[in-house]
Order: C-alpha cells, then sequence, then structure tokens
C-alpha cells in the first residue's frame, strides 16, 4: 500500500490528497479483484449501456455522502456528481455570522467544522 504524505496544507493541497487516495484505493481494488479466486463471490463484469444511471450513499462522520453516475459509451463515466455532507451546512454560515463582528468570523466557522475541499467522508 502506498502512503499518501504532502508537507502543504492548503485546499488544493488537501484535494490532491484525496485524489491521489482514490489511485491508491482503484490500485488496491483491482490488485484485491486479480487474486481473487474463482467462485460464486467473483462475477463478471460488464459494462453499463450508455446513459445508465446510478447513484450511492455512504454515512461519513460528517453525514451522508452521495455519488450520482451517469455512464457514456463503453461504460465509461458521463458525469458525475458528488455531494459531501459539509455541502448542506455552508449556507447556514452565512445565518450565523449576522450581527456578528468580522473577528469572530473564525471562531463562528470553525465551530462549523466544515469540508473546505469538499470530499470529507
Amino acid at each position: 500500500m502506498r502512503k499518501v504524505v504532502h508537507q502543504a496544507g492548503d485546499v488544493a493541497t488537501r484535494v490532491k490528497a484525496r485524489f491521489e487516495e482514490i489511485d491508491e484505493s482503484l490500485r488496491l481494488i483491482r490488485e484485491i479483484l486479480r487474486r481473487m479466486p474463482p467462485g460464486p463471490a467473483r462475477a463478471a463484469f460488464t459494462a453499463p449501456d450508455a446513459g445508465s444511471f446510478g447513484v450511492g450513499r455512504v454515512e461519513g462522520w460528517r453525514g451522508e455522502a452521495f455519488v450520482a453516475l451517469e455512464a457514456g459509451p463503453g461504460g465509461a463515466i458521463r458525469r458525475c456528481h458528488a455531494h459531501d455532507p459539509s455541502w448542506h451546512a455552508w449556507p447556514a454560515i452565512e445565518h450565523a455570522v449576522i450581527g456578528n463582528i468580522v473577528p469572530d468570523f473564525p471562531l463562528i466557522n470553525k465551530s462549523f467544522n466544515l469540508s473546505y475541499s469538499g470530499p470529507d467522508c
């Protein structure tokens, strides 16, 4: 397993790290599938027809993460929409800061503990 490590901690670097973690997860899945012996737990993959649509959800520590995919030609991903738990709470910050002074914003913002980079499950 390849560990993803970066020295910078800005939002762009965190997003880059998430994508690298996804790449490593996919590599591990492919390796596990390659080593899996034949039997009832193993089935051949059939690419979905173009226009097929699927959704998935998983509970993360901030709440539900949701992904919607639409297949393109040859089973390629035509469209993808990832919706993380922080998405719903960002508009609430607008209301939380009403009537407060600017120096209070960092405290209000951190009290929500939302993800800036999106993927937070």
